[in-house]
């Protein structure tokens, strides 16, 4: 066996260059006597990473597997190789840099990285199992491992798993020149994905695939992105947007390495080197519409071969029906591609030719006149749909749109057609239409309807028809008492005098802008030069061919920081102590970029520019064209708000109510809404202004901003929140009035509303901000108190509990003057209950508040006194009780009970209240009755 290196540069007798050999491989196996690669060499793995010497690693399948390392000049290569280096492996080999490489090991299944002197660096366990086999990276460090029907992106100095993606029966992947995409060759398909191993697209065939390509010509914006793959009998292509096609057929199979313009560099089954001619225009025409280089595509429709009707079908599946307009001459078909496109001008061409067609065969055509009808219609060319319904002879829908555009002329020429025509309801209509009372009666008339008739003169003030009609009915032994009675004129309830608008503005057509043809519609500007490019319809050279296989990989000599193997000892022994493993880092190691760890962060930063949808039409041809610009879309309101604002507020006003349930339930874990529904519903009422318009047409909807104070702030906009701070003020005094009244029920049903606004009000300063958080905590206290009062009045009857719950009352944090309500109860239930102690400490707290020196509370001073000198005579509690007013404690909104620092607790993630154990994790606080407890959130967000 010989290792050959083809020449490109070298031609002789009229070849595309000539095989140089390189080394002798010699063959192993039992019964060999000399070691070396083999009988059968199955896989070489040449080392791009290496750009001042050819490293080529052949491995063999027999004996299990081996492998043979072959060094060699790039400048003379027969002339400088060196021995081979020789071991055992399963499956190819990989370079994974300028002077490293990796096998598989056979038996313990591990990878094993080598130096080129073919000594262990390091080894490195895979992070799957039932790896079979390593594939080309694409990029230095990093490998591909072959594991079932997966592979894997692994990265070998840190050991991460970059990507994964399911392929069937890989055989061999091929890395785009620039390392942007990988082409995953399978038994019978290809898969495509990017260099994080997301896959773009994925084809299968019917027959096995044996090899394929990426094509590397410089001009066209191909390089990278077309992919060319061969089977038994055809050379075929696929595009990383999915499109395939067949390019040619084959004799015998032939195995690709290279495609530059239109020629295939491969090599047939006796590995001679090969050249041949395919014609890749339709893959390029695919890719240039796919990367809306238009330019391009006229350039194609103008000079290349393209046509069928595949073509003309994949364009119209491709939304691009005007360049397939182009292409088409049957006028049927051409018809359907001019309504698709709305070429107006186009369709009723072909319109016409079908309907000259028509004529001369004797059949009608009337058909496609009435599509052009619709779609001239939906443009608003008012003179193409006149046109279309006077050749279908379409009467009814012609006043109609006579009536539509105000042309009264026309539609009394209408009258007389339907008269001549002897249509009565065509007259009726026509007469209706044009608020005729005379033409109406007269029909009524003739038609024998003179009933009808008569109450229509009467209504209108016919005098003169009305007697007439009157005398005709009564000879036929009518009456027309009878039927006025029956008629109500005037009131609410009578009838109106029914007349067509009077018609202001009569114009032809809609106005529209003034739209220049596009690239795609003119064959007069596709241009070469249009979007820069240079175009290619022949093969290259052979000297052209030659030079692309030379080229230098990508990265060049900065692969290595530019450090030849002098540089760090090399073969000298290594002064410097450090391994050459050590100093490759992979793409970046264990260090990697922190920034990737942050996930999606939602909105960025920056705002980006809207975008715009026609800007692929820009680059369509040259300025001197007069390129047509779109204008540039407004943002609705609504998308606005949503996008500047992080409250649920805004959200809500603008219609959003899933994302806005959604921020709810991150930040405060909000779980049941149909609680909040009214002030939700509150928030998305009150951001809209309606206001009517002119008669006959709908209100127009007015946003309402906060943020227009100095004019309109344009994308910036904010909704104005029907929620405000003075809303919460006057519902917290509410509940203190309430409160100090006794009214307990109507006070805990004031605080819960307040609670419920909370999260829905957005402020306008930080001290807003923190003036809500302090009104939250006054409404959590104050529902607890009332919760705690309602508790005592059920254990009434037994004096431990009661004693405890109001103990437990008096460490509700309430205003002063509700305080000294709480501790007068608590001090009075605890004396009563002989609980001596207890009720000193409430008296104490009494005396020591302010107002109890005010001339109100002066028998309450003394009642207090009295009861602190009795109980410091006692001096004793006739009840053990779980109360100690030492410590600082919370209170267990649910079993109403002390919970001290350091206790097993959950909070409710808005309001704060506590719960002791786990008893509550995940249920519904009973404060606030809507959001969850234990839930770690960021917590309520009161600002946009």
């Amino acid at each position: 066996r010989e290792l050959f290196c083809h020449d490109y540069a070298r031609s002789t007798s009229g070849a595309s260059g000539v095989d140089v050999p390189v080394a002798s491989l010699r063959r192993v196996g039992q019964q060999a006597q000399t070691d070396g690669i083999g009988s059968a060499p199955r896989y070489l793995t040449y080392n791009q990473h290496n750009p001042s010497e050819g490293n080529v690693l052949v491995c063999s399948d027999v004996d299990g597997g081996c492998y043979e390392l072959v060094t060699f000049s790039l400048s003379n290569a027969s002339g400088s190789v060196t021995d081979g280096k020789r071991g055992s492996c399963m499956g190819p080999g990989v370079f994974l840099g300028r002077n490293r490489f990796a096998v598989l090991d056979r038996h313990q299944r591990q990878i094993i990285v080598k130096n080129l002197n073919n000594e262990t660096t390091k080894r490195v366990q895979p992070p799957v199992p039932n790896v079979d086999g390593l594939l080309e990276g694409g990029a230095s460090g990093r490998i591909l491992l072959r594991a079932e029907d997966r592979a894997i992106l692994f990265e070998v100095q840190s050991r991460r798993v970059l990507g994964e993606i399911t392929a069937p029966k890989i055989k061999n992947v091929v890395w785009s020149p620039d390392g942007s995409k990988v082409a995953i060759l399978c038994k019978y398909g290809v898969v495509i994905a990017d260099r994080q191993l997301e896959q773009l697209c994925s084809i299968s065939d019917n027959v096995r695939i044996k090899s394929g390509c990426w094509d590397v010509t410089p001009q066209g914006g191909t390089s990278s992105n077309l992919f060319v793959y061969t089977t038994l009998h055809h050379v075929k292509y696929c595009l990383p947007s999915g499109d395939t096609g067949t390019i040619r057929t084959l004799d015998q199979p032939l195995y690709a390495m290279r495609v530059v313009k239109d020629q295939l560099f491969c090599l047939d089954r006796e590995a001679r080197a090969r050249v041949i001619e395919i014609d890749t225009t339709e893959a390029r025409f695919k890719l240039a519409l796919a990367n809306k280089r238009y330019g391009q595509v006229m350039h194609m429709v103008q000079h290349s071969r393209l046509c069928g009707r595949a073509i003309v079908a994949y364009l119209q599946s491709k939304g691009f029906p005007e360049v397939a307009l182009h292409f088409v001459r049957e006028p049927r078909t051409k018809f359907r591609l001019a309504l698709a496109c709305g070429n107006i001008e186009a369709a009723m061409e072909s319109a016409f030719t079908l309907e000259q067609q028509a004529s001369a065969e004797g059949k009608e055509g009337t058909n496609v006149w009435g599509e052009l009808g619709s779609e001239a219609l939906r443009q608003g060319n008012h003179q193409v749909v006149e046109m279309s319904y006077q050749r279908t002879k379409d009467f009814d829908r012609l006043s109609f749109l006579y009536l539509l555009t105000g042309d009264t002329e026309k539609l009394r020429k209408m009258l007389k057609i339907s008269n001549m025509r002897q249509d009565i309801m065509g007259r009726y209509h026509n007469a209706l239409l044009l608020g005729d009372v005379s033409e109406r009666v007269a029909v009524l008339e003739e038609s024998g309807n003179f009933p009808l008739a008569y109450v229509n003169a009467v209504m209108h003030g016919l005098t003169d028809d009305a007697e007439r009609i009157k005398i005709t009915i009564e000879t036929n032994g009518g009456s027309v008492e009878e039927l006025m009675a029956k008629t109500q004129i005037g009131g609410k309830t009578g009838g109106c005098l029914l007349q067509p608008p009077t018609p202001i503005i009569r114009e032809n057509n809609w106005p529209t802008i003034d739209v220049p043809k596009t690239t795609l519609e003119d064959l007069s500007k596709a241009d070469v030069a249009a979007n820069g490019e240079e175009y290619y319809d022949a093969a290259p050279t052979a000297a052209e061919a030659a030079a692309a296989p030379a080229a230098a990989p990508a990265g060049g000599d900065w692969d290595d920081g530019g450090f030849g193997d002098d540089d760090m000892g090399g073969d000298t022994g290594n002064n410097l102590g450090v391994d050459e493993d050590d100093m490759d880092f992979g793409d970046e190691g264990d260090w990697g970029d922190d920034l990737d760890d942050f996930g999606d962060l939602g909105e960025p930063e920056v705002k980006e520019a809207p975008v715009d949808e026609m800007a692929g039409l820009k680059d369509m041809g040259d300025d001197a064209y007069g390129s047509f610009t779109m204008p540039t879309a407004g943002r609705p309101a609504a998308g606005c708000w949503v996008a500047n604002s992080s409250c649920a507020a805004d959200h809500l006003a603008a219609g959003g109510a899933s994302s806005a349930m959604q921020l709810l339930n991150r930040q405060i874990a909000a779980s049941d809404f149909s609680v909040l529904k009214d002030p939700m519903l509150g928030c998305y009422l009150g951001a809209m202004l309606s206001v009517p318009g002119v008669p006959g047409s709908g209100s127009m909807s007015i946003p309402l901003l906060r943020n227009d104070s100095a004019g309109h702030p344009g994308a910036e906009s904010l909704p104005r929140t029907a929620l405000k701070m003075r809303h919460l003020v006057l519902g917290i005094k509410m509940g203190y009035k309430y409160f100090q009244g006794g009214k307990f029920n109507d006070s805990k049903s004031t605080f819960s509303e307040v609670l419920k606004k909370i999260p829905l009000v957005v402020t306008d300063s930080k001290a807003e901000a923190a003036e809500m958080k302090e009104m939250l905590e006054i409404c959590r206290e104050y529902i607890t108190a009332i919760r705690i009062k309602g508790e005592m009045s059920q254990a009434a009857a037994d004096p431990v509990r009661s004693t405890e719950l109001s103990a437990y009352f008096t460490h509700c944090n309430l205003q002063p003057m509700h305080l000294l309500l709480a501790l007068r109860s608590a001090m009075g239930s605890a004396f009563k209950h002989k609980n001596f102690i207890t009720a000193a400490g409430f008296a104490r707290r009494l005396l020591e508040l302010p107002d109890m020196n005010s001339e109100r509370n002066a028998d309450l001073r003394v009642k207090a006194t009295k009861v602190l000198q009795k109980s410091e005579q006692m001096a004793r509690n006739m009840h053990t009780l779980n109360y100690d007013e030492s410590k600082s404690f919370s209170i267990d909104c649910k079993d109403f009970v002390p919970v001290y620092s350091g206790d097993n607790s959950e909070k409710c993630s808005y309001c704060g209240s506590v719960y002791t154990g786990e008893d509550m994790k995940g249920k519904v606080c009973l404060t606030c009755n809507f959001s969850a407890v234990g839930t770690k959130t960021i917590g309520l967000v009161t600002g946009s």
